[in-house]
């Protein structure tokens, strides 16, 4: 079989190595690509929306059940949300958070803000309390779009900044009369009626493309999660980038399932489909029973997966169509090996496009090659600004050789994987756009890496590579951990749960969960004496104060605490034993989402949270 047919078949890649140069053309093609727009240009995500609203006009790009908006519609009321927001006092260079759920007015209101040229910052629809007020806060946010879906969220936070809300109507999730009170208007109306007429491009005249468009929050090593910078150029160019490596047409159908606030599906997903003129079915939020019916129903070709998503699926009982479907390619990350060919095996040689990065991240890895289980890989290391340099885990640090610098991996070693740091007028590729916080940012940067000078971004994970240039990703660095694509600060979640009524201690880890990529969240309590844990009430406690992904999903109930000497709580050991019942005597629970409880530990407690037996 040619190189070029094992591309198409990931089957046949399983057991062939693609020869480097045909990985390397696509690679080049993707090079070429990241640099159409240029930092200076003076071309911004609005002008590309106008541009294929013009070019597309009647073709559908955003479906959403059975409503159906064209390019020019969605442009169309792109120019009513810039008219009535601009009529509210918003200004190019202001930032205005978004919170909504999947839904067409995300992007009418996306793409609005970005006519005006103003930053979105769009908020987690999941957090409240003090992550919420920190989301306002720290991207320093005028005013606030607020679906009525996610109206309550605010409502029930305290401290919030003072600027004013404006409500988006929700048909499918309306709110009680009294919470609408919080809101300074309810903008629906204005925005429909508003003039349809393109908005003049005076007002963003002076933003470029290496201007900032969103503000993607992305979860730390510690503390709260912070505000990722993304230009319009780097969104640009990941259309771009995207299109040349799925070899989208007008005719592919994307499927945005995960949500919008994610940089997957606000960033991938949309600018590609925006860039080749193709369409967006849009869900509300994922569902395995409803997943191959749309696919079916929209004839989509193309999905962004995360790999829960995939395992959702896998898990669900084989029916008899279940290679009758028009899916082509899937991209994403967190698919496992093991996942990947029973995916293949069930639902037929779909490319699987599995890649490695994160929102803020100046460099990337994809599998062009459907090679099973890699993420990516590296044929020639002069054609790319990634590196993967020692790390010891143990010691928490870079090992350096006898001139100080960082030491390169051979293959087969795990390392960090960093990126070297472009700071050139006239390439948009290997740039850092960092945080909103300066500091932030600056904790990223590694300094005097390999050379005198030299700047590289720091990924905060580890991954190895083999002797072909194929990379695999291993875990995070430190106490962060990766559960469902997201990144857990354990000390955040602590610092969340640590009031729990008669806690003593609470100490977060990961724990390795066979067949699962990352490590799903584990709590070792200690109660007060006179106490007794109640799982329901600490259920309830994770239900109000994190999401569900950083939500512990075993509870260790311990009689003390392993402490170290300066009082440190210590985790190694914790994690050794992970969830395994032999290999302890305290009393196990397992979170039960649909009791709304933690089940003691038991093989039917494992699989009611979709969880295997420990390994």
């Amino acid at each position: 079989m040619s190189d070029s047919a094992v591309l198409m078949d990931p089957v046949a890649a399983r057991g062939k190595i693609v020869s480097r140069e045909v990985t390397q053309a696509k690679l080049d093609l993707r090079s070429r690509a990241a640099n159409l727009t240029r930092p200076g240009d003076l071309y911004t995500v609005a002008d590309r929306l106008e541009e294929q609203a013009r070019r597309f006009g009647d073709r559908d790009f955003v479906v959403y059940g059975d409503r159906r908006y064209s390019y020019a519609e969605v442009d169309a009321r792109a120019n009513q949300v810039a008219h009535a927001l601009q009529a509210r006092g918003l200004r190019c260079g202001d930032v205005c958070a978004l919170a909504m759920e999947n839904r067409p007015e995300f992007f009418f209101y996306w793409f609005g803000l970005a006519k005006l040229g103003v930053v979105t910052a769009v908020i987690n629809t999941q957090v409240t309390g003090r992550p919420l007020v920190h989301a306002l806060e720290t991207t320093q946010a005028r005013a606030a779009i607020v679906g009525e879906e996610c109206l309550e969220n605010f409502a029930v936070t305290d401290g919030r900044p003072a600027q004013p809300m404006y409500l988006v109507a929700d048909a499918e999730k309306p709110v009680a009369a009294g919470l609408r009170e919080i809101v300074a208007a309810d903008i629906s109306e204005e925005v429909a009626a508003a003039s349809r007429a393109v908005f003049p491009r005076d007002g963003r005249a002076a933003v470029r493309a290496d201007s900032s468009m969103l503000l993607i929050f992305t979860s730390g090593t510690t503390g709260l999660p912070k505000a990722a910078r993304y230009s319009h150029m780097r969104w640009m160019s990941s259309g771009d980038v995207m299109e040349v490596t799925l070899d989208v047409t007008p005719e592919d159908v994307f499927y945005c399932c995960l949500p919008l606030y994610h940089g997957a599906a606000a960033t991938s997903v949309t600018s590609t489909a925006l860039k080749a003129g193709g369409s967006i079915v849009v869900r509300r939020k994922f569902s395995t029973r409803e997943f191959w019916t749309d696919v079916r129903r929209h004839r989509i070709t193309v999905f962004q997966y995360i790999g829960e998503i995939c395992r959702y699926l896998l898990n669900a009982p084989p029916q008899p169509d279940d290679r009758e479907h028009s899916l082509r390619c899937m991209l994403g990350a967190g698919l496992t090996p093991e996942s990947w060919v029973r995916w293949i095996e069930r639902f037929g040689p779909v490319q699987v496009f599995e890649g490695w990065g994160s929102t803020e991240a100046n460099t990337a890895l994809i599998n062009v090659d459907n090679y099973v289980g890699s993420c990516g890989r590296v044929p020639d290391w002069d054609k790319t600004n990634f590196r993967l340099v020692r790390y010891d885990v143990e010691t928490e640090s870079h090992p350096r050789d006898e001139n100080g610098r960082y030491i390169l991996c051979k293959p087969g070693e795990v390392g960090e994987g960093i990126g070297y740091i472009v700071d050139h007028p006239e390439i948009g590729a290997g740039r850092f756009e960092g945080y909103t916080s300066a500091e932030a940012t600056e904790k990223k940067i590694l300094r005097n890496v390999f050379v005198e000078g030299d700047a590289y971004w720091s990924s905060g994970d580890l991954l190895r590579y083999d002797e072909n240039g194929y990379f695999y990703f291993v875990d995070r660095i430190g106490d962060t951990f990766r559960w469902k694509s997201e990144n857990v600060s354990t000390a955040e979640v602590a610092d969340a749960l640590s009031d729990f009524p008669g806690l003593e201690l609470i100490n977060i880890y990961g724990v390795k969960v066979p067949e699962h990529e990352g490590r799903a969240g584990m709590a070792a309590i200690v109660m007060q004496p006179g106490h007794a844990f109640d799982p329901q009430a600490f259920y309830a406690l994770t239900e109000a104060r994190v999401p569900r992904y950083a939500a512990p999903q075993f509870v260790r109930v311990s009689s003390a605490a392993d402490l170290t000497t300066t009082f440190k709580l210590r985790k190694v050991d914790l994690q050794r034993h992970g969830y395994d019942p032999k290999a302890f005597d305290d009393p196990l629970y397992v979170r039960d989402d649909k009791a709304g409880t933690y089940q003691p530990y038991s093989d039917d407690a494992l699989k009611n949270a979709g969880l295997p037996p420990f390994a």
